[in-house]
Order: structure tokens, then C-alpha cells, then sequence
């Protein structure tokens, strides 16, 4: 049995305020800017297998949702939207997608997200715990706030699909919603790994990269703590490397031993040990450290520091050389005869 709330029958003066009500007993805490006239809307809810479907048509609205801090991960829910009028731009995770009619997005109701409108606009929100979300899509990293195109191949299948489960949610029994629901996720699957495993990747990779670069020196940095800062879990961090051509510790031992290398050629740090450089830099034993070091360089950090001091101390002797034999022969350019 759907529910049904329109603005219709209200009169002008009570519509914004009684749209805000019935939109926060469905989205929760949220701040609703609404036009201060001419506001109609509707809202109707239908449930699919046991999940919940509901349709918003609206004029122009922003909406903004900042999600408790100590809310239960295992209430967590994710909502599928599916644009079916309007151009409606979304905002997660400082990611910004814009649907157009027949495009679809998922968005992590546990995190603060927002969305605006500038016309007439009409969207599916299919609301599904985080927890089935991951197991439907076999992604434990939700692409979220990422455009599904609904024009063509898969993404215009999804959209027709969720079309159809929203008008003939009310006929069909529950076992064909539930048989109406696995062909929707596994088409929303097909689209969403597609989605994961290219726009993502551009986007996780330099981030990644960048935490890795400003936490060289932390002795813990491992695949637990990066994961957990990019917020993705550490079987996804590692294939995400695996599909280049070194794991994730290589890239933390090359990226250490770089630095090692620069500071041990550094003429400012010659007062430092060898060991204090290695362990400065996140190693935490000077043995392996060497070993490493020559692996990768071909040569000791002993003998490399050793080289690079003399070519620096080569260096400063011959510009003294150069210097005083320039001034030499500038003496006896200039000089008069006796």
C-alpha cells in the first residue's frame, strides 16, 4: 500500500511548512530551503521487496543533510537515485554529479550530502542498508556521488527498470519484487564496478599517493591506516596497486628510500647518522634499511654519503680555486706597471 502526500489540497501558506515535516520523517535531520511562494510537491512512498521507493516531485528546492556523528554503522543506508525529470545536481565527499532525466547516483545517507534544483524536478530515492548495498554490488567501496549515464547501454537498462518497479511495485507479490530487486542490483552491479573501477581509481589514487607522501616518517604506516583515511577497505587499497606495476609496500619503501637518498646527498644534514636519516624517514631497523638502500641503488648509503661529501667537498675546492684565480687576473688587469 503506497503513501501519499501532496501539496495540493493545502492552502499556498501551509504547503512549505507541511512538505518540510513528511521530507524529514523520511530523509531525517535535514535543512530544506523551499521558494517563499508558488510551492507545490509531492511525495509518495511504495515499498519493493521489502525496501523502500519513494518518488519526489517538487518545484525548485535545496535540500542539505548533516547525519549524526554517533550514528550505528549498522543503520547505515544507501539511496539509489534516479533522476526522471529535471537536472538535479548532487554533492558527496566534496564530489559533485549532475543528473539529467533517466541518469542514476547513490549517495551514503550516514555522511553529510546535499542536492539543489533550479527547475521542476522529479527523482526515485530506493533507500537499501549500507550492509546489503556492499554484498549486491560485491564492492566494499560504494562509488558514491558518481553519474550513471541513463541514455544508453546498462544505465538506460537501470533506469527502465527502476521505472518499472516503481509502477507495479503495488501488483507484484513478494517474491517477484524480490525477483524484480536481484535483476535491478545486478544491473546496478555491472554499472556501479564499471563506475569504481575507472572514475575512482582516478580519484583514489592521487589521494592515496598524497597520505603516503606526508606520512613517510610514521614507522605504522601501513595498508590498515591508509584504508582507513581514504575510507576504503584494504582488499580494494591493494588491488588498486596490484593493477600497476609495484605492490603498495614497494611504493612506501621507494618513496622512503628516495627521501633517505636526498638527505644523506643534503650537505645541511651531514651532522645526521645514517641511521637517524633511515629512521626519520619511517625505517626501523638500520640493517635492513642498508640492504634495501643497495638494492635498490646498487650501492651502500655508507658509500653513496661517502662519494656524494667528497664530490661536494671537490666541489666548494675548485669554485675556491676558480674564485681566486679570477681575482688574481682581474688584479693584474686593472693594476698599473711600476
Amino acid at each position: 500500500m503506497s503513501q501519499l502526500f501532496t501539496t495540493d489540497l493545502l492552502p499556498a501558506s501551509d504547503r512549505i511548512d507541511a512538505w518540510q515535516w513528511n521530507a524529514q520523517q523520511i530523509c531525517g535531520d535535514c535543512r530544506i530551503q523551499l521558494p517563499k511562494s508558488s510551492f507545490h510537491g509531492a511525495i509518495e512512498i511504495r515499498q519493493v521487496g521489502g525496501l523502500r521507493l519513494t518518488r519526489f516531485s517538487s518545484s525548485p528546492l535545496s535540500f542539505w543533510k548533516w547525519p549524526s556523528e554517533t550514528t550505528n554503522p549498522d543503520n547505515r543506508f544507501c539511496i539509489v537515485i534516479t533522476q526522471l525529470a529535471g537536472v538535479r545536481r548532487y554533492v558527496q565527499n566534496g564530489i559533485s554529479v549532475l543528473l539529467n532525466p533517466g541518469d542514476t547516483t547513490l549517495v551514503d545517507s550516514g555522511r553529510p550530502w546535499s542536492s539543489s534544483c533550479g527547475t521542476e524536478c522529479d527523482r526515485l530515492y530506493l533507500r537499501v542498508p549500507r550492509w546489503m548495498m556492499e554484498n549486491r554490488l560485491r564492492l566494499r567501496e560504494i562509488p558514491i556521488a558518481q553519474r550513471i549515464c541513463g541514455t544508453r547501454g546498462l544505465g538506460a537498462a537501470l533506469f527502465r527498470l527502476s521505472q518499472s518497479l516503481y509502477e507495479e511495485a503495488e501488483r507484484l507479490k513478494e517474491e517477484e519484487g524480490a525477483a524484480a530487486l536481484d535483476a535491478y542490483f545486478q544491473i546496478l552491479s555491472a554499472c556501479s564496478g564499471r563506475v569504481a573501477s575507472y572514475e575512482q581509481r582516478l580519484e583514489l589514487r592521487p589521494r592515496i599517493q598524497r597520505f603516503i607522501n606526508d606520512h613517510l616518517s610514521d614507522p605504522g604506516l601501513g595498508a590498515a591506516k591508509i584504508a582507513a583515511a581514504a575510507d576504503i577497505s584494504v582488499r580494494h587499497l591493494h588491488r588498486l596497486f596490484s593493477s600497476a606495476s609495484r605492490t603498495l609496500g614497494d611504493c612506501i619503501r621507494t618513496r622512503r628510500l628516495e627521501q633517505c637518498w636526498n638527505d644523506l646527498a643534503n650537505p645541511r644534514l651531514r651532522s645526521k647518522t645514517i641511521t637517524e636519516i633511515a629512521f626519520s624517514w619511517g625505517f626501523s631497523d638500520s640493517a635492513h634499511f642498508s640492504r634495501s638502500f643497495r638494492r635498490h641503488f646498487g650501492i651502500s648509503p655508507r658509500i653513496f654519503r661517502a662519494q656524494t661529501g667528497l664530490k661536494t667537498w671537490d666541489t666548494e675546492k675548485n669554485q675556491g680555486v676558480d674564485d681566486f684565480l679570477r681575482t688574481e687576473i682581474a688584479d693584474l688587469r686593472y693594476s698599473k706597471p711600476n
